[in-house]
C-alpha cells in the first residue's frame, strides 16, 4: 500500500485540474505529433518521430504518477487544526533570532509547497524543525549554511 498524501481542498482541485489538462490537451497533442511524424516516411531515421515517442512516454509516466497521488489523496480538515502547536496547515509566524526578521509561512504537503505564496513543505528542513513547536519555543534548524534559530511567535489557521 502506498503512503497517504494530504491536501487542502484547493491543492487537490489543482492536482485534478492538472491531470485533466494532461489527459485532454497534452495527450492528444502528442498523438497528433506522432501521427504527423509517421506520415513523413521512414521511421528508422525520423528524429521527429523519436522525439514525439519519447515525449509521449514521459507524459504517460507523469499521468501515472499523478493518478497514483490522487488515489492516495486525503483532504485535511482545516477546522480541526490544533493551533496550540505547529502542524500541517498551521500558519506560523516565526522570528529569525540571527537577524530579527519575522516571516509567516503556512506548512503544507510537499506537493503544494510554493515559497512565493508563503507555503513551505512540512518535509523541508524548516518545516520539519517547526513541527510540534509551541509559541515562544525556539526551533534550531540545520540548513546548508549551518544552524539557524527561529522563535515561534504565533500559530493560526
Amino acid at each position: 500500500m502506498s503512503q497517504l498524501n494530504y491536501f487542502t481542498e484547493e491543492g487537490l482541485k489543482k492536482l485534478q485540474d492538472d491531470l485533466n489538462h494532461l489527459k485532454t490537451v497534452e495527450r492528444p497533442s502528442i498523438s497528433r505529433q506522432i501521427a504527423e511524424a509517421r506520415d513523413k516516411g521512414d521511421l528508422s531515421e525520423n528524429a521527429e518521430y523519436d522525439a514525439a515517442k519519447e515525449a509521449q512516454g514521459l507524459l504517460e509516466l507523469k499521468i501515472a504518477k499523478m493518478e497514483e497521488l490522487l488515489a492516495s489523496a486525503r483532504i485535511l480538515d482545516e477546522s480541526k487544526i490544533d493551533t496550540s502547536k505547529v502542524s500541517v496547515l498551521s500558519k506560523v509566524k516565526i522570528r529569525n533570532l540571527g537577524n530579527k526578521a519575522e516571516m509567516t509561512y503556512t506548512l503544507v504537503a510537499e506537493t503544494e509547497a510554493d515559497l512565493k505564496s508563503g507555503k513551505i513543505s512540512v518535509t523541508s528542513p524548516i518545516g520539519k524543525g517547526l513541527l510540534g513547536k509551541k509559541p515562544g519555543e525556539i526551533a534550531e534548524i540545520e540548513v546548508p549554511s549551518g544552524i539557524m534559530k527561529f522563535e515561534v511567535v504565533e500559530i493560526s489557521r
